[in-house]
């Protein structure tokens, strides 16, 4: 466990170094769309890091190639960062509570119509 967290601490300042190597606007950019998807993203840290190491990849090729960061993330940054979580679902706490909504759902639905068992 000390050896996998070790090796978590040493990608993120990876990923840190390489956002730091951004040009400034695209720093600035990244910065804001790690914030916002370290709070709804996964909350594993092998799912976070693999995220955010795919969103330096994204910028990286994006600063080199020149292409705007409103090319990059749209008018909407936030439909952006949403899209982009999106391929990212395991262990975002928001997918677990709309399975365990579903489920309850479920679960009182079988309950209601007698198909499904009855357990809380």
């Amino acid at each position: 466990m000390a050896t996998r967290w070790t090796e978590q601490k040493r990608r993120y300042r990876r990923y840190k170094a390489r956002t730091e190597r951004l040009p400034a606007n695209y720093h600035t950019a990244i910065d804001a769309l790690e914030r916002y998807l370290e709070f709804f993203g996964p909350g594993k840290g092998d799912s976070l890091l693999s995220m955010l190491e795919d969103l330096a990849d994204l910028f990286e090729q994006s600063a080199a190639n020149g292409t705007p960061i409103r090319e990059i993330v749209g008018e909407d940054p936030v439909e952006f960062a949403e899209a982009f979580l999106r391929n990212y679902p395991e262990g975002q706490w928001i997918t677990r509570e709309r399975e365990r909504l579903t489920s309850a759902i479920e679960r009182a639905a079988g309950e209601d119509t007698g198909n499904e068992g009855t357990s809380r």
